[in-house]
């Protein structure tokens, strides 16, 4: 049981819960620890989020598409972390994004109904999952009273932080140019100039198709300076 509370304690929404409320909880509830192969999809975008889920092992890629633009942003999660919990409740409660195992990779999933007795059974949980949500969307409203200039890469920073899950690495975004050039209301000459500026500077590295955000933190910098 040592072990079980110390992995649940590490986890998203249930720290500072104590030792005898995890007790209490595992016998009462149907914990499910599911394992994931290499490449094994663990939920589709516009699935139902239907349970909550964690990361208890390994990685897991999250791959965003924009509906009808020909641009996808790719971020990786590791343990541990929390998949989306903010679709469970609202107006929305599908997955805006694919997630797929990188190599062996652990979940644990409670239904929906057995998390909200979770959450009414102690205040701990409540606070946890108020703070999850409300970062969130505090988060997106700064990214965009932050806006300065509205230069491309500006706006570039803006949607990779409007989709970046809290704590993901090796961001990037694959992409038609033309597609990438809507999406950012710019020329492709104009692109290329603050592609290569970015480049210039370590932030990213990019060719045809693809970008790699070398550094996330100084990216969303430009939403700041």
């Amino acid at each position: 049981m040592n072990s079980m509370y110390q992995q649940l304690m590490q986890l998203p929404l249930f720290q500072g819960v104590t030792t005898e409320k995890i007790t209490e909880l595992v016998e009462k509830l149907p914990f499910h620890f599911l394992k994931f192969r290499n490449g094994e999809q663990i939920f589709a975008a516009g699935d139902a989020c239907t349970h909550v889920r964690f990361i208890v092992s390994g990685k897991v890629r999250l791959e965003t598409a924009f509906t009808s633009l020909r641009v996808t942003l790719c971020q990786t999660l590791e343990t541990p972390h929390v998949l989306a919990a903010e679709y469970l409740f609202g107006r929305e409660t599908t997955y805006p994004y694919t997630a797929t195992a990188e190599g062996p990779c652990g979940i644990l999933q409670l239904r929906k109904s057995d998390y909200i007795k979770m959450v009414s059974s102690d205040k701990v949980f409540l606070f946890n999952i108020l703070n999850y949500l409300s970062s969130g969307s505090q988060r997106s409203v700064a990214s965009l009273l932050m806006t300065r200039d509205g230069s491309v890469a500006e706006r570039l920073a803006m949607i990779v932080d409007s989709l970046l899950v809290n704590g993901a690495r090796d961001v990037q975004l694959r992409y038609k140019q033309k597609d990438l050039c809507t999406l950012l209301g710019t020329q492709r000459t104009t692109l290329i100039s603050t592609l290569d500026k970015l480049q210039d500077q370590d932030i990213i590295e990019y060719d045809s198709n693809e970008l790699t955000i070398v550094d996330v933190c100084r990216l969303l910098d430009m939403l700041i300076a």
